[in-house]
Parts: structure tokens; C-alpha cells; sequence
């Protein structure tokens, strides 16, 4: 018999799997890890499901945070993936996608990280630094020497990334 706890827990996992998987992959860099990254999540949050069933995206995004700094902490990452967030290659822009997953492996998991969330996940300074443990001044200098390399490792993403540092 499934309890209403299970129930909820199921339906969060049901809707909210796809977002959380494509922000994992941007974390990552890499299909498999970023599987990886969900379901450490996703386990981290069942075992705490009656206190944070309230508001689970944000724990479970948070788990996911901190889950892939400590994999980064760890080892680094050289792989470049090929495909989109969804295992698919969209004609349209899958150059922009191979130059941009290009040099975003090259950055570091750090840099990488902090990217994600302030561009992708469009976190505010302070939030991306409360997400990471980090201080703002750290998130503000680490965005702008990513985006600075950014700019040096792929010059033809200068439309997307801006001029400016």
C-alpha cells in the first residue's frame, strides 16, 4: 500500500525529473554523472521526504549542489560531451551547442558550476553563493574569470556570452 508520503514523493519525482536532469547534466558536463547526480538527490530527499514535502525543489536542487561539489573536489572532469541536455542533437544549433559544451569543459568544475546556476538556473549573486556555501564576493569573481576565459577559449560565443567581463 502506498502512503500519501510515497504518493507525494512519486509525483515530484514524476514532474520535476526532466528539470532537474537538464540542470544536473550543466552541472556536470556528462549524461551518466548527471543521472547520477539526480538520484544521489532524489535519495537524499526520500529519506527526508515528511520534513521538506513542503518545498522539495529547492532542498533536492541544493543536494545536487553540494553533491557535485564534492565530486569535483574529487576528481577532475575532461570529457566533452557531444549531445544535448536530452541525449538528442538539434540541427539547428548543434555547432553553438558542440563550441559552448567545448568550452565549457575546459573551465573548471567551480567555474562551471557557478555559471549554471547564475545563468542557467538564473540565480541571483547572493542565492548562487547561499547555494554553494560561498561567499558573493567568491561567486562574483569566479563569474567574471569564467566568463573572461570563456571569452578567450571560444571567441565566436562572444554574441552569447557579451563583451564585457
Amino acid at each position: 500500500m502506498i502512503t500519501g508520503d510515497e504518493a507525494g514523493f512519486d509525483a515530484f519525482v514524476a514532474g520535476r525529473q526532466a528539470a532537474l536532469s537538464r540542470t544536473a547534466y550543466l552541472l556536470t558536463g556528462d549524461h551518466h554523472l548527471a543521472q547520477d547526480l539526480v538520484q544521489a538527490a532524489l535519495m537524499q530527499a526520500a529519506r527526508h521526504w515528511t520534513r521538506i514535502h513542503t518545498s522539495p525543489e529547492a532542498y533536492v536542487r541544493r543536494a545536487m549542489y553540494h553533491q557535485n561539489i564534492s565530486w569535483w573536489r574529487r576528481r577532475r572532469f575532461t570529457e566533452s560531451p557531444l549531445l544535448g541536455h536530452d541525449g538528442t542533437a538539434d540541427a539547428v544549433d548543434t555547432d553553438l551547442r558542440l563550441t559552448l559544451d567545448q568550452a565549457l569543459a575546459r573551465l573548471t568544475a567551480k567555474q562551471r558550476t557557478v555559471l549554471v546556476l547564475r545563468f542557467y538556473e538564473d540565480l541571483t549573486e547572493v542565492e548562487t553563493a547561499r547555494a554553494l556555501d560561498l561567499s558573493t564576493s567568491t561567486v562574483k569573481s569566479t563569474t567574471r574569470h569564467a566568463l573572461a576565459r570563456l571569452r578567450t577559449l571560444a571567441p565566436e560565443l562572444a554574441d552569447l556570452i557579451g563583451a564585457d567581463a
